[in-house]
């Protein structure tokens, strides 16, 4: 498919858990079919959650006994890949007849990961990115991925990719992604500043490609009656700026911020052709004999057992 319709959905975690967020996620079944949208992209750990602002009882040195019983309340909201909202999400992706893109915190073993798990109407689940390099104080709660997840995909909306929040500053992870062929960028994140449509439209301007980012919406800690001494209480908590971007940096929808809701683009791939006849980042605008990059892809575990023969 050439011509298609995608979309970014904007909303935040909910307080009650996981269990309400999923809830809230299919109420937009509707909204959505009216839409004829092919593509759906939503924000990072929206399943889960993004507990901004939480200190999980750390100091530099030390950890606070009700920081570990914070984390394990925040551990608990974490799904298992494959798992019942998988299924959940599968179904749904079949119902609306559209791929989905959403990011979870993805439970394995002990350790938590900031995860964007991919669905087709098709398939179901049919893959995950886990982010390379949790952010600051992120890297206190979740784990690194590694290069088994860097997956793009062919879907009926065209090739594609995501990278989750402030990866999308990391130049070899672009260039990675850009050789993989993504035509589709989607980028799950939390980042609501002015700052982040400058970095969506130079990706787009630069991979010459379509960008659809999908932020969280949270209220203000004003309006959900909590004390919160350390920014504007009555400022939302995450602002929104879901944003769709063409191949040459333009903005095709959004931004969309201070409510929660879905933005809508007609994309058509063909354009790509076009947008690259001057400038291809990972072909004819290259220079191999003086840049190369390699990428291991390999899964990475500390702990192999080889059988005796």
């Amino acid at each position: 498919m050439t011509q298609s319709v995608v979309s970014a959905l904007q909303l935040g975690a909910s307080e009650q858990g996981t269990a309400s967020t999923l809830e809230h996620i299919l109420s937009f079944e509707k909204q959505i079919l009216d839409s004829n949208s092919n593509l759906v992209v939503m924000p990072e750990a929206l399943l889960g959650g993004y507990p901004k602002g939480e200190i999980f009882g750390t100091r530099l040195g030390y950890r606070l006994a009700q920081g570990r019983e914070r984390f394990a309340e925040y551990f608990s909201q974490a799904i298992k890949v494959p798992g019942t909202e998988t299924d959940a999400l599968a179904d749904f992706s079949k119902r609306i007849n559209s791929s989905l893109v959403i990011g979870v915190i993805e439970r394995d073993g002990h350790t938590l990961y900031c995860t964007a798990l991919y669905f087709t109407p098709q398939d179901g689940l049919v893959g995950k990115h886990r982010k390379l390099m949790p952010t600051g104080t992120e890297r206190l709660i979740w784990g690194q991925g590694d290069g088994s997840t860097l997956p793009v995909f062919d879907t009926n909306v065209g090739k594609i990719g995501a990278a989750i929040c402030w990866e999308n500053h990391m130049p070899q992870l672009r260039t990675a992604m850009y050789a993989k062929g993504v035509e589709i960028w989607c980028a799950p994140t939390v980042d609501e500043r002015d700052i982040w449509q400058a970095s969506m439209r130079h990706i787009a301007h630069e991979g010459r490609c379509f960008v659809v980012s999908a932020c969280q919406y949270q209220p203000s800690p004003a309006s959900k009656g909590q004390d919160v001494e350390d920014w504007d209480k009555e400022r939302p908590l995450i602002n929104g700026g879901s944003v769709i971007v063409g191949p040459m940096g333009d903005v095709l929808a959004g931004p969309l911020k201070g409510e929660e809701g879905m933005i809508s683009a007609s994309i058509n791939t063909d354009d790509l052709i076009k947008a690259r006849y001057d400038f291809d980042v990972v072909g004819h605008y290259s220079r191999p004999d003086v840049f190369s990059l390699k990428v291991d892809e390999r899964k990475k575990s500390t702990v192999e057992f080889i059988q005796a023969e």
